[in-house]
C-alpha cells in the first residue's frame, strides 16, 4: 500500500505489508528503480549514438553537406544529448526518492544480491521509464493543459453535478483506478473529496510519489518530451521544445484548497499500489466508495467483466461509475500490444504505453488471469446493464482527445472518446 500523505513527510510508501516479501513484487520494484537509473545511458545510445553511426555511414559528400549550416545535423545531435541529460535529471530525482522510500542504497554493489537492484531492468522497463517521463507533459506541464481539459475536466464536472447537494464533500469517497502520475487524483482532491488512486505500475507510482510529495514550492524542472523521435517534425525547434514541470506545486495547491474545509487535503488523498481487480474485489472494500472514476482505463482489461465485477463490489448502491476514454484493448489477440503496433502510429507522437503488466498471463489472479476479449462501445454499455448498472449518460463528446500528443507534429494521433455515467442500482 502506497499512501500519499503530507508532501515531503517521507511516509508515502509506508503501509501494512512488505513488498519485498514477494519475490515477483521485489523483482518488479527493482526493475522499475533500475530503469530510471539506466535511462541516461540507454537514451544516449539509442537516440544519438546509433544515429551518429548511421549518419557517418552516408556517402562522405552527403554527411559533410548535412553537417554544415543550415542543416548542422551533428550539432542537432549534440543538442539532443544535452536535452537527454536534462530528462535524466528527472529520472535521477525519481530514483533518489524511490530508493529512500524503500530504504535501499544508491550503490548496492557491496550488499547481498537480495538487496541489489542494479541490472534488473529490461529494455521494456527502460522504455516504460521513457514513457513515464514523457507523460509528465500530459499531466504536469502547462502545455499539457489542453489534453487534461479534454479528459479530466468532464469527469470533474460530472462529480460536481452528482454531489452538488452534498455539503461536506470530504465524506464522499472517490476511487480512481489507473491513476498514473496522479493529476486526476490531485484535481479531485482539490475539489474537497476524499480520493484514493490505484495504480499497478511501479514506474508510475515512483514518478507520482516524487512529484506529489518531493517537489518544492517554486521549483521546476526542464522536460523535453519530443526528443526521442525524429519523424514528423516541422522544425528542429519543435523537436527541441522544452516544457517545465510541475505547472503547479501540488503541496501548495492542496493546502490552499483546504482553507475553510473540515479535513485537510493531505488527509483526503491516498494512493494504493495494487492490482485493481484483486484488492477492490474483496470484502474489505465492499460498497466502500460513492463514485469510481476511470479515465483511459477500461481498455487495459484483458477481461472487462472482471473490472465491472470489481467496480460493482466496491461501489455503494446508488453510486456512480464515471468513465471517459477510448477502447484500445491492451491485450488484443491474447497478448499485450503497444500503440505503435496499431496502424503504424508514430511512437513519439502517441505512445500510450501499456503499464499494466503483471506475472505471466497463464493462471493467476487479476491481470495475470488467462484469457482476453475485445468489445465494442455498444457491447460495453450492454454489459454494464447486464451487471446491474443504469446508464444515465452516454455520449461521444465533440472534438478529439490526444494522449501525450505533440501539437506541432505533422502526424496527429487522437481519440474520439466515449463518455458515460453508470449508476449502480
Amino acid at each position: 500500500m502506497a499512501s500519499q500523505g503530507n508532501p515531503n513527510d517521507g511516509e508515502e510508501w509506508h503501509g501494512d505489508y512488505d513488498p519485498f516479501a514477494d519475490p515477483e513484487e521485489k523483482r518488479v520494484i527493482f526493475a522499475a528503480l533500475d530503469s530510471f537509473h539506466q535511462y541516461r545511458k540507454a537514451a544516449h545510445y539509442n537516440t544519438t549514438h546509433l544515429r551518429r553511426q548511421n549518419f557517418y555511414a552516408l556517402p562522405s559528400t552527403h554527411w559533410e553537406l548535412l553537417s554544415q549550416p543550415p542543416f548542422s545535423y551533428l550539432d542537432t545531435l549534440s543538442q539532443i544529448d544535452d536535452c537527454i541529460d536534462k530528462n535524466a535529471n528527472l529520472a535521477s530525482q525519481i530514483l533518489k526518492t524511490g530508493l529512500a522510500a524503500f530504504d535501499l542504497p544508491s550503490d548496492p554493489s557491496k550488499l547481498s544480491e537480495d538487496r541489489n537492484w542494479h541490472g534488473k531492468a529490461t529494455a521494456a522497463d527502460i522504455s516504460k521509464a521513457n514513457t513515464i517521463l514523457r507523460q509528465f507533459y500530459r499531466d504536469w506541464s502547462k502545455e499539457g493543459e489542453a489534453e487534461r481539459e479534454k479528459c479530466y475536466t468532464p469527469l470533474i464536472t460530472d462529480l460536481r453535478n452528482e454531489f452538488k447537494n452534498r455539503e461536506n464533500k470530504a465524506l464522499i469517497k472517490i476511487l480512481v483506478p489507473g491513476a498514473g502520475l496522479g493529476r486526476l487524483v490531485f484535481e479531485i482532491c482539490k475539489e474537497g473529496y476524499t480520493v484514493e488512486g490505484n495504480e499497478i505500475s511501479y514506474h508510475a507510482l515512483l514518478a507520482s510519489s516524487w512529484i506529489l510529495n518531493h517537489t518544492s514550492p517554486g521549483e521546476s524542472y526542464d522536460l523535453f518530451p519530443w526528443i526521442g523521435n525524429f519523424s514528423n517534425h516541422v522544425s528542429r525547434q519543435d523537436q527541441l521544445r522544452c516544457v517545465r514541470i510541475p505547472d503547479v506545486h501540488p503541496g501548495t495547491a492542496l493546502s490552499q484548497s483546504s482553507f475553510g474545509r473540515n479535513i485537510h487535503a493531505f488527509e483526503r488523498l491516498s494512493m494504493c499500489a495494487a492490482d485493481f481487480t484483486v484488492v477492490y474485489a474483496d470484502e474489505e472494500h465492499k460498497e466502500d466508495y460513492d463514485s469510481v472514476v476511470t479515465c483511459f482505463f477500461i481498455d487495459t482489461a484483458p477481461n472487462l467483466i472482471r473490472y465491472i465485477e470489481t467496480v460493482r463490489n466496491c461501489l455503494r448502491k446508488g453510486g456512480v461509475w464515471i468513465n471517459l476514454g477510448p477502447l484500445l484493448w491492451h491485450f488484443e489477440d491474447g497478448k499485450e500490444i503497444s500503440d505503435n503496433q496499431q496502424g503504424g502510429q508514430d511512437v513519439d507522437d502517441n505512445e500510450r504505453e501499456k503499464e499494466y503488466r503483471g506475472p505471466p498471463r497463464t493462471e493467476g489472479l487479476g491481470i495475470a488471469e488467462a484469457g482476453s476479449v475485445e468489445l465494442t462501445n455498444e457491447e460495453v454499455l450492454l454489459l454494464l446493464e447486464r451487471f446491474g448498472f443504469k446508464i444515465e449518460l452516454n455520449e461521444r463528446p465533440e472534438g478529439e482527445a490526444g494522449y501525450i500528443q505533440n501539437p506541432n507534429s505533422m502526424l496527429q494521433n487522437v481519440y474520439r472518446v466515449s463518455h458515460w455515467i453508470a449508476r449502480k442500482i
